[in-house]
């Protein structure tokens, strides 16, 4: 078992309160917070070696720079890339996935198709549709059923030699339905077909292994791993990182430039254009650090066991359904009260000291097909507790009588 008290002394933001009451965090799905270690990394790089890096030929250049590249290494490791320049820094999953959409726009032709889950962030849908409507390729949806799993016979069925591409979250964000994303990938690549792994909401809680997996493409965001916001990973096999055009043109991303013509450098640099966020990548690459030391197994069995009790809890509220029950499932609970909007139930709880996330949490396609405006959506992390949620469980209580 974790040591939750010590570890909630390392997040400072742990001990404000909010509204008079003491802070409650359950809105770990859209942002985690940052432990006090992360938070000295990118401390010491402002006071102490803050510069541009590549090229300069002084220490706080060489410094930065050392800094920055053992970062991508530190993140290889962690997901176990095969290669170091396969780690391409980003903003985060959106500016990934758009650099793979606007790669592939050179690769796709009319008619070809491309799938998506239904369970997707918008992120990882509208790039699509706007390839799609650039080339002429059709856009097809993998169907989910009412537990909130993707139907796997459905999506075996759509795959074809038509079939170029193929995308799906590891993780539901607004349900945290863990998608059987090995399975997804083999069935893809026995028609040829590539795959993005949209990886934000499963990197806080799964440690992925890519080459195990054999993604194609994966992407996550620091923020979700106690990280810094503003800065993320692209994940690409070497081959298809070579076949993709360069997103950005610009300083760093090139080899040699003339009016006549321009070269570009070799990965990862070619999709790093411009000046980076050089102090996140070392945040991003710390805040994996400090959760590596905790242990990736002992933060999914701790927060499996917050989820257990938080949903036994929240099924003794009359009227309340909880929407995603997939078999396997991170610790994220989205739930209604019937008869009353979320947003609502959310501003009671935010008056009680208690962060929750309503709406369509940026999966509007999923709101639709349970036919609701949104949900209320509880995430927790390894730093949540149980009182905390008992703390929740009231405030619903609570609303429920007063909405009523």
């Amino acid at each position: 078992m974790l040591d939750v008290t010590n570890i909630r002394k390392d997040f400072p933001i742990l001990k404000r309160e909010v509204n008079g009451k003491a802070l409650v965090y359950f809105d770990n799905a859209a942002t985690s917070q940052t432990p006090q270690q992360v938070i000295n990394v990118i401390v010491d790089y402002y006071q102490n070696y803050n510069a541009n890096i590549h090229r300069g030929v002084h220490v706080l250049s060489q410094e930065a720079t050392d800094k920055y590249e053992q970062a991508r290494n530190t993140i290889q490791k962690h997901f176990n890339a095969a290669k170091a320049h396969e780690i391409i820094f980003t903003s985060g999953t959106t500016h990934s996935i758009n650099i793979v959409a606007n790669g592939f726009a050179s690769l796709i032709n009319k008619g070809d198709e491309i799938l998506v889950s239904a369970m997707e962030h918008h992120s990882n849908i509208v790039p699509w549709q706007m390839l799609c409507e650039r080339t002429g390729a059709i856009l097809k949806v993998i169907p989910m059923n009412l537990e909130g799993e993707l139907i796997l016979e459905a999506y075996e069925a759509l795959l074809s030699h038509k079939t170029k591409l193929v995308f799906c979250n590891h993780v539901s964000n607004a349900l945290g339905t863990i998608n059987p994303i090995k399975k997804i990938i083999a069935k893809a690549h026995e028609v040829g077909a590539a795959v993005l792994v949209d990886g934000a909401q499963a990197a806080p809680h799964i440690k992925a292994d890519l080459q195990a997996l054999d993604a194609d493409f994966y992407t996550i965001s620091a923020h979700k791993v106690c990280g810094p916001t503003g800065v993320g990973m692209l994940y690409g096999k070497e081959a298809w990182l070579n076949k993709l055009p360069p997103y950005q043109g610009g300083g760093e991303m090139i080899s040699e430039v003339t009016f006549k013509k321009t070269s570009y450098a070799d990965l990862p640099h070619k999709f790093e254009a411009g000046t980076p966020n050089i102090c996140g990548v070392i945040a991003f690459a710390a805040a994996l650090d400090y959760m590596n030391a905790i242990g990736f197994s002992e933060i999914a069995a701790y927060e499996n066991d917050l989820l257990v009790y938080a949903t036994q809890k929240l099924l003794e509220i009359d009227d309340l359904k909880i929407y995603g029950v997939a078999e396997k499932k991170t610790a994220v609970i989205s739930f209604n009260i019937n008869g009353l909007h979320p947003y609502d139930i959310g501003s009671i709880l935010d008056k009680l000291g208690v962060a929750v996330r309503t709406g369509h949490h940026c999966a509007q396609p999923i709101m639709d097909f349970f036919k609701i405006p949104g949900t209320v959506r509880a995430s927790f992390s390894f730093y949540n507790t149980k009182n905390e949620i008992d703390v929740m469980v009231d405030g619903v209580k609570l609303a429920a009588k007063m909405l009523v």
